[in-house]
């Protein structure tokens, strides 16, 4: 089983683990005011990545020139619930336009499936051939499948980078001390 939370031990003490998570969560508390941490992602700016600040939420990215089509990107959300302790929510992700349309394809494909065994079904209870249905189901779980492997190496291309995100997001805040 593939866990979907990663423990800030596993993120900042050491790697993260053997196989990267489709979007790997992690939690950072940190002894300093809200806004001196608005105002370290404020300042920060450092080739090859481009970070955007709205409000409590970071989105770290890479620069066009170094984008490629499974470039992920970091979220942060910062939270402080007590003075004086601030917290990074961080999530690993996809592009959302890629993530979006991935979701929009494993839809699309799922609910054609269940249309597909739907006509299958009325056909073999009328008594009718339902060959050709069958076919289009088999060949809609290849196309799942093939869907899921072309994800699957898109992750692999994209660990690198996630690596170059996570030791960016380590450098930025290495001066505050963690709780």
């Amino acid at each position: 089983m593939i866990p979907f939370f990663i423990n800030v031990n596993h993120l900042f003490m050491s790697d993260l683990t053997n196989e990267i998570v489709l979007r790997p969560r992690f939690e950072l508390s940190l002894n300093t005011e809200l806004d001196r941490l608005k105002q370290i992602f404020d300042d920060c700016s450092e080739d090859p990545f481009m970070v955007k600040r709205l409000d409590e939420h970071i989105y770290i990215r890479f620069k066009k020139k170094s984008t490629t089509f499974w470039t992920p990107q970091l979220h942060l959300e910062l939270t402080s619930f007590e003075k004086g302790v601030s917290k990074i929510h961080g999530v690993f992700g996809p592009n959302p336009t890629l993530w979006t349309f991935f979701m929009f394809l494993h839809f699309g494909v799922g609910t054609l499936f269940l249309i597909l065994a739907a006509f299958a079904y009325s056909n073999y209870s009328l008594g009718k051939d339902i060959t050709l249905w069958i076919v289009g189901m088999v060949f809609l779980i290849i196309v799942w499948f093939s869907l899921y492997a072309f994800g699957r190496m898109g992750k692999e291309k994209g660990k690198p980078q996630m690596e170059q995100l996570k030791t960016y997001l380590r450098k930025l805040v290495s001066d505050f001390k963690r709780v």
